[in-house]
């Protein structure tokens, strides 16, 4: 039982290292996928109702008593 668990994880290992890695089309998708994101993210952050929110949370947070 031992013998087949062993080979199989080796099976496994082998199969995740035959992968040469992303080509250059993957990397530019990736990166562009990556930056649309950010903006996305950038938006909302910056958008007056998170902005409102966020500045509550921060001056709530400095002003607590302890």
């Amino acid at each position: 039982m031992a013998q087949r668990i062993r080979s199989w994880v080796l099976g496994m290992v082998r199969r995740a290292r035959s992968d040469g890695g992303m080509t250059t089309s993957e990397y530019a998708v990736g990166t562009i996928a990556a930056c649309a994101f950010a903006a996305v993210l950038y938006k909302v952050v910056t958008s007056p109702p998170v902005m409102t929110a966020l500045q509550s949370l921060l001056k709530d947070a400095l002003d607590a008593k302890f």
